[in-house]
């Protein structure tokens, strides 16, 4: 998958998590996506892909990466690793980052101001069907 594939993606979807084919930590970060609402689209690339040149690239071809400092080196100097999540074209960082939002309750509003989210309260799929209910409407 080319820079310019990722560039694509995550100015066209809502939400975007990109990571190396089969990494597990992809599949946390889209479950967490999912179980917030969101339906993230999964970009994977090669293994010798390295995150920092990615996010590098992806600045210099002017989409949004507001913190790509935090993202491309963290605070032992080290460089980051994937995945990358980026949230309504904006750069949200790592996993960490991902989890620091959903842990201080930023992650939702977040979501919802990118037009991620389908409605304001999450379905249950044991709840009848009501005229206010978005989720499951009146036949």
């Amino acid at each position: 998958m080319s820079t310019g594939d990722v560039r694509r993606a995550v100015e066209q979807k809502p939400v975007v998590v990109v990571g190396q084919r089969g990494c597990c930590m992809v599949h946390v970060a889209r479950r967490l996506l999912l179980g917030q609402g969101g339906n993230p689209a999964v970009l994977e690339v090669g293994d010798g892909t390295d995150p920092a040149t990615l996010v590098a690239a992806l600045r210099s071809e002017d989409i949004t990466t507001k913190g790509v400092v935090d993202v491309v080196v963290d605070a032992c100097g080290l460089a980051a690793a994937f995945p990358v999540v980026f949230i309504g074209g904006k750069l949200v960082g790592g996993l960490d980052r991902l989890m620091a939002m959903h842990i201080a309750g930023e992650l939702v509003p977040v979501l919802k101001q990118a037009g991620a989210l389908w409605s304001e309260e999450p379905c249950f799929s044991d709840q009848s069907s009501t005229l206010d209910d978005p989720c499951h409407p009146s036949p």
